[in-house]
């Protein structure tokens, strides 16, 4: 399984309604890093499968919800936890420095 495409109301009910942990890329199609960081992203969605939603968010499409959560660069990704954002990081450059950001809040 891959990451899923977010929109406003996806975003709504799968990650912000929902209790089961989400992490979400704030991406652009534009965005050489995201491109770069893409495959990786969804290596993560197979690995962490039913326990974590791995979702990406095109900010194009979707300015408010960027601007709500003060994403000024992408990627950015955002840990929710209880439909919160407990955790954030600012373009990774590795599928191990995911991996080691998950790990601070799995």
């Amino acid at each position: 399984m891959s990451a899923i495409q977010l929109n406003a109301d996806t975003f709504r009910t799968q990650v912000l309604e929902q209790k089961q942990p989400a992490l979400v890329e704030f991406m652009a199609p534009w965005c050489v890093y995201c491109r770069r960081i893409g495959p990786a992203f969804d290596k993560i969605a197979q690995e962490k499968g039913p326990d974590l939603l791995v979702g990406k968010l095109d900010i194009d499409y979707q300015p408010q919800l960027a601007d709500r959560y003060q994403v000024e660069v992408v990627p950015t990704l955002l840990f929710f936890k209880d439909g919160e954002p407990v955790g954030r990081i600012v373009a990774p450059d590795s599928k191990a420095k995911i991996d080691a950001f998950l790990e601070q809040y799995l």
